[in-house]
């Protein structure tokens, strides 16, 4: 039943999908394609991520349903056009979770969570070792998160530091660098050069500290926007206008934000 129930539900998903994109269905998902779709895809993407890190589960329940449809959406578009079809993708998934995991499907051994990765990664760089690229990865990823991936990719061939003092030390070089093009007033395209090799060092000393670079300014974004929201809030109980404050009103409302949120 349960199984009949999930079908039942995919199908109905799938109908009203092929309804929007028919004639006499909705303009708006008519005239989308692929490339189009990518903001919403994207969007929706780290929407579920936003309902994740809130612990929020019907939020999650909602924007799950929101990127399933993306899947859909795009599926269908290339159903139509007679590349493929949903069930097509449905199936090359199950088939590679079945591929990537012999441990479950075949020989039923007891591995670690570690030696699960390392197995996926050697089965997935056989699947792949016709292609020409040992690093490939998508070029439409957030720039931490590829360039994350670029370092990592590197470093499973063997380029990579030893030790994390050296990377660290990386990280105060490209920062001086930037320094002495910035004091000399540079070019815009010296100083942005340098500044992107900054980035590039210090998301590499993330990744030695094991954090994912994009989490953790995703977490900053999010400290700065309530410790700014508690600053309007604290002028509004005050009956000032906050846009109105000098400078030195705002960092006494700033520093008192930071400490209730320490507290």
């Amino acid at each position: 039943m349960y199984k009949d129930s999930i079908m039942d539900e995919m199908d109905k998903v799938l109908e009203v999908m092929k309804t929007l994109r028919s004639e006499g269905g909705c303009n708006w998902d008519r005239a989308q394609n692929h490339k189009s779709l990518i903001p919403y895809l994207l969007e929706e993407s780290y929407e579920v991520v936003h309902a994740i890190e809130n612990e929020d589960d019907e939020n999650l329940k909602e924007e799950l349903g929101d990127l399933l449809f993306q899947v859909v959406f795009h599926s269908r578009i290339a159903s139509e056009e007679g590349r493929f079809q949903f069930s097509d993708v449905a199936g090359n998934l199950s088939e590679k979770l079945i591929r990537r995991h012999p441990h479950v499907f075949q020989n039923q051994s007891d591995l670690s969570p570690e030696e699960v990765v390392q197995n996926w990664q050697k089965i997935k760089e056989n699947e792949k070792k016709d292609r020409k690229e040992t690093i490939d990865v998508p070029i439409a990823l957030p720039a931490l998160d590829r360039a994350h991936k670029i370092q990592k990719k590197a470093a499973d061939v063997g380029f990579d530091w030893e030790d994390p003092r050296d990377v660290r030390a990386k990280v105060a070089e490209e920062l001086e660098e930037l320094d002495e093009e910035w004091t000399k007033g540079g070019s815009f395209e010296r100083m942005e050069e340098e500044l992107g090799d900054l980035l590039f060092a210090i998301v590499n000393f993330s990744r030695f500290l094991k954090i994912n670079p994009e989490t953790a300014l995703r977490k900053a974004n999010e400290k700065f926007l309530y410790r700014f929201s508690q600053m309007e809030k604290f002028a509004k109980e005050q009956n000032q206008n906050f846009p109105d404050l000098s400078l030195e009103e705002k960092e006494v409302l700033w520093e008192r934000a930071k400490k209730q949120g320490n507290s």
